[in-house]
């Protein structure tokens, strides 16, 4: 059932996809996707894994593989949008949901790839708008975690600190 269950939504999902968009071309296997979702990874976070991700893994292997194959080999590494914008738009958007923990991730990513600490700033400033102050000063709190976090272990931290887990 589980086997079963995996191949209707893979079908459905690339079949929804090839609609939107029939020119991208997508690899043929899970194993493939998953690959470039790996090294997606590794090129945001100094060259090592994701503990989320590995730490996801273990308690639920399905959603791990789907987010590293689909999220991370299909929408992540798709051509478009360069890593940067990526990130920047991974920090609004989380941050914008209340999603502090996950916004922090992926600020960390921003900065492993060079994007400065005042521009993720202003990041936080934009969505007083859409998302109000309480989100807004709730990621300014969470980035300046980030920052100081950063600052006691070195600026090459990788990033990642488990949101998703119970402790």
């Amino acid at each position: 059932m589980y086997q079963n269950l995996r191949s209707h939504f893979a079908a459905a999902g690339t079949a929804a996809l090839l609609a939107v968009s029939p020119d991208v071309v997508f690899a043929q296997t899970v194993e493939e996707r998953r690959e470039r979702g790996a090294a997606v990874i590794l090129s945001l976070n100094n060259g090592t894994t994701q503990p989320n991700l590995e730490a996801m893994r273990q308690e639920f292997p399905f959603l791990a593989e789907a987010t590293e194959a689909y999220a991370l080999g299909d929408v992540w590494s798709r051509p478009g949008l360069d890593n940067r914008t990526r990130q920047l738009a991974a920090v609004a958007a989380f941050a914008a949901m209340g999603l502090t923990d996950l916004m922090k991730v992926h600020a960390g990513y921003a900065l492993n790839i060079g994007v400065p600490k005042e521009e993720l700033k202003e990041v936080i400033y934009m969505i007083t708008v859409p998302a109000g102050f309480p989100r807004a000063i709730a990621a300014s709190q969470a980035l300046s975690q980030l920052f100081a976090e950063r600052s006691e272990a070195g600026d090459n931290k990788p990033a990642g600190a488990r949101p998703w887990s119970r402790s």
